[in-house]
Parts: structure tokens; C-alpha cells; sequence
């Protein structure tokens, strides 16, 4: 299970968020982690002394029904699970407060932006920050639009169709080692690790920098993966097997519990893959809008010998 230390999180989201660590600094090693059994507690909250969240944040309308509540309930928000306590809206927390997180160790922040502008940005950091990773062995593209991850054996000739799909316009997202997460229930993101950005290796022409050989509007940072291209060289002993021209050796694969499509595309001397991977990315957008082009062929086949 994925964990993030306070210290981290100031780190990264301190100066963007304008944060102030008022106190409790002894607890910068506090661990924020989700719970992959139960929804409780929350990750991040406005305040719940009921079922309190990991990061509690307190805006105006939260301080001012705390400060009517008796000393002792005020204790028992720093004596709770709460790993960090965020006070927004610019409001000063008061001395008790702070006494009260240096005394259990527990961070308290302030920030004057708003409880809304903190649960968006600390909510879209904790997400990425905390979900489950994997890097698969491939090439990851944009093609019209789609994010195709393109993977076989080595040597099949994956960064060579890369390459051709860049020339006809298409984007570079990451060669080699994609890393993909787990960002909602139903996407996966895929990102390039910082190292290999805008870098696709070719055998005979080394790493080449396809931003700076093809412009700014060759690649990106990151995509979500909705297809996966599989290049399988094709069987030298039988080609052509008639009993799977007009059936796509088409599967599900598993990619962090979310079933991807996959499409294995024989490799063989004069095929043109870089055609084959966007005709297999617009039948795949069709399918997506309800058009079934092997059942409508069946269909009319179907039609003419009742006929």
C-alpha cells in the first residue's frame, strides 16, 4: 500500500497552496495512506470529529462552530486519527491550537486560500500521489486522439511504428517503460517517466528528441489508456490462416483490475503497420459508438442466403 509523509506533502503542495506550518512539526513523518478496505476514514475533509479524515481541513464556517464548542472537544480533534490539520480562509487558529498541536505532534497548516481551492488541489494530489502504479514494457501513443499502448517481443519493431506514426502525426506519450496508474474507478493514466520525456530510441539512430526533431505538438506528458496494440511476428509456416482472416485475434487485458481491449497485429515483410494501427483505432472508436462492422458483415451474409 502506497503511503505519503506530511514532510512530502509540504514539500510538493507548500508553495502552490501558500501553506504556513504553524505547528507540530515533530509529526512531519505522520503517514497519509488510504484505506483499500473501507471508505473511513476519508482521505480528506472539511471537518468531522464524528468520523474524522486523515487531513482535516477548517474553513471559516467549520473555526467558527469549533470555537463554540467546550476546550475538551477542541482537544480531541488533535487526539483523533487526523494526521494533519489544515486551517483555511486565512483565519488565525489561536494560541490553545497551536499549543494543542505541539503538545500531541500533530501538523496543523494555514493557507488563505479557500476550503474549496484545497480539497480540488490536495484531492487531485492525493489521488495521483497514492494510486497503484505499474510500468509495462511497450511504446505509449496518441492516435486520433486515443491512448494506444503498443507492446511486443523486443526487436518486433515497436519504436520503428512509433516513429512512422509520429511522421503522420500522431504523439509520443513514453517509449519503453510507460508507468500506468490507476487514477478512478474506470481510467488508467498512462505518464512517461521524467528521464525518457520526449525520447524514443531507434535501433540504427540511437535516442533521438522527437519534441525537438518534430515540434512541441509531437508529444505529451500523459494519457489515458483505452486500447492496447500487440505486435506478434507472423508464422512463417502458415502465413495465412484462412480461419482467422476474418476473425481479429482480439482479447481483454487485465491493467491494475480494469480490462483494456487488445488487438494482436501479425508483423510480416510488407505490411504496412502504422495503416493497420489507425484503421484498428478507428474500428476501435465505431465499436465505442455502437457499430460492429464483423456483425454487420455477418448480418448481410446471413440476409442473402435466406433470401
Amino acid at each position: 500500500m502506497k503511503n505519503l509523509t506530511v514532510n512530502e506533502l509540504f514539500s510538493e503542495l507548500g508553495q502552490k497552496l501558500s501553506l504556513t506550518w504553524l505547528a507540530g512539526q515533530n509529526g512531519g513523518d505522520r503517514s497519509i495512506e488510504k484505506n483499500s478496505e473501507t471508505h473511513r476514514p476519508n482521505l480528506l475533509g472539511l471537518l468531522d470529529l464524528i468520523s474524522p479524515n486523515r487531513i482535516q481541513l477548517i474553513g471559516k464556517a467549520e473555526f467558527a462552530g469549533m470555537s463554540r464548542l467546550s476546550g475538551s472537544v477542541q482537544q480531541e480533534l488533535f487526539q483523533q486519527n487526523s494526521q494533519l490539520i489544515i486551517i483555511a480562509d486565512d483565519v488565525a487558529p489561536g494560541n490553545d491550537l497551536i499549543e494543542l498541536a505541539t503538545q500531541t505532534s500533530t501538523p496543523l497548516f494555514t493557507s488563505p486560500l479557500p476550503c474549496r481551492r484545497l480539497i480540488n488541489t490536495i484531492g487531485q494530489y492525493l489521488t495521483t500521489r497514492l494510486s497503484d502504479t505499474v510500468i509495462i514494457h511497450g511504446v505509449l501513443m496518441e492516435v486520433l486522439g486515443v491512448g494506444v499502448l503498443i507492446t511486443g517481443e523486443s526487436s518486433v519493431g515497436k519504436s520503428e511504428l512509433a516513429l512512422e506514426l509520429i511522421t503522420r502525426g500522431h504523439k509520443l506519450v513514453a517509449d519503453d517503460a510507460p508507468e500506468f496508474r490507476r487514477i478512478a474507478h474506470n481510467t488508467i493514466e498512462g505518464s512517461c517517466p521524467r528521464l525518457l520525456r520526449d525520447f524514443l530510441e531507434v535501433r540504427g539512430l540511437g535516442v533521438i528528441n522527437i519534441r525537438k526533431m518534430y515540434g512541441h505538438a509531437s508529444t505529451r506528458h500523459k494519457k489515458i489508456l483505452r486500447f492496447i496494440v500487440r505486435l506478434e511476428l507472423m508464422d512463417e509456416s502458415n502465413p495465412f490462416d484462412d480461419s482467422s482472416r476474418l476473425n481479429r485475434t482480439e482479447q481483454i487485458r487485465d491493467v491494475l483490475g480494469l480490462e483494456i481491449s487488445e488487438l494482436t497485429i501479425p508483423v510480416a515483410p510488407g505490411r504496412n503497420l502504422a495503416v493497420l494501427v489507425e484503421a484498428a483505432v478507428r474500428n476501435y472508436l465505431l465499436e465505442k459508438s455502437g457499430y460492429d462492422s464483423s456483425q454487420e458483415f455477418e448480418n448481410l451474409q446471413r440476409h442473402l442466403m435466406e433470401s
